[in-house]
């Protein structure tokens, strides 16, 4: 079974925080960005590679590619798991990705989105999603960076 020590929604993907900070609290050794544009991107990949820490590799996989590979991860590689949206998160879950909790990062306000918490902003998809993927079990917390406390989730599916 995969060593997930972190699922993060973050649509700002891999970046300095979930780099310095992320990575480093949960002890990953390998990051990995879940998202379909972004696994055929090589010019995104390298921007996200720059922001990587030394002491992490990076993967850059489609959604499926994911699902389809994630069980073959040697049992010494501590994976963080990032995605843009609760969407991806739900298809990973639903494929048998074995994910326990997902921290909630950033999810920036756009058009037809509403506040819910300091960084993050939600549609109706969004909190479908939410409520799926905590209907299955799985922890949901929000949390910028791990030295802050959490925040209250109640609103992701109001």
């Amino acid at each position: 079974m995969p060593n997930i020590v972190l699922c993060r929604i973050d649509n700002r993907l891999l970046h300095g925080q979930v780099a310095t900070q992320w990575t480093g609290s949960v002890d990953a050794n390998l990051i990995l960005v879940a998202h379909d544009e972004v696994a055929t991107n090589e010019f995104r990949q390298g921007l996200m590679d720059m922001a990587a820490p030394s002491y992490c590799q990076t993967r850059y996989w489609s959604i499926q590619k994911t699902i389809d590979t994630i069980h073959r991860a040697s049992d010494s590689q501590r994976i963080a798991i990032i995605c843009e949206d609760p969407q991806s998160v739900l298809k990973l879950i639903e494929g048998g990705v074995p994910i326990k909790s997902v921290n909630v990062g950033n999810m920036h306000m756009a058009d037809g989105k509403r506040q819910v918490a300091t960084s993050v902003a939600v549609d109706d998809s969004d909190v479908d999603a939410f409520t799926k993927i905590k209907n299955l079990g799985v922890e949901i917390f929000i949390q910028r960076t791990p030295n802050i406390a959490r925040e209250d989730v109640g609103k992701l599916f109001k």
